[in-house]
């Protein structure tokens, strides 16, 4: 039961990081400094497309497949699996890949124009105002 819900849980997770791959750059044009673990997932995600490297959450959850007595990911991994030729025919992957980082490169330049004009706009003022209280009448 426990290996079941480590697989399960690991593919849902395995799902989110490559939605946070292609859309994580919007999220930081309203917070910037999600920019850092978005960049350092699509640097991974390219060592990735590499196939040097097999991917932990890959790993994982055939781990948790074969301990539940489940088959394991095709040997394309995760992608080949969940996503090529279901959710696209196998026929665009170059397409598709190719979207998704015109996706992220804009996403990036968005946030290049967003940090731009933070840092041209004057600092906002807090409200309260630095002149002295009015003194008490006698």
């Amino acid at each position: 039961m426990i290996y079941r819900f480590v697989w399960q849980a690991t593919m849902a997770v395995h799902f989110l990081v490559i939605a946070y791959i292609a859309l994580g750059g919007f999220p930081a044009w309203w917070r910037p400094r999600l920019a850092w673990p978005h960049l350092a997932l699509c640097a991974w995600a390219l060592v990735q497309l590499t196939g040097l490297v097999e991917c932990p959450l890959t790993a994982l959850e055939n781990w948790g497949r074969a301990r539940a007595g489940e088959r394991g990911l095709l040997p394309g991994g995760f992608i080949d699996t969940y996503i090529e030729g279901i959710v696209y025919p196998e026929e665009y992957v170059t397409a598709v890949r190719l979207a998704v980082i015109a996706v992220v490169l804009v996403s990036w330049a968005g946030l290049a124009v967003v940090i731009r004009r933070r840092r041209r706009r004057p600092p906002r003022t807090t409200g309260t105002s630095a002149a002295p209280a009015p003194e008490a009448s006698r």
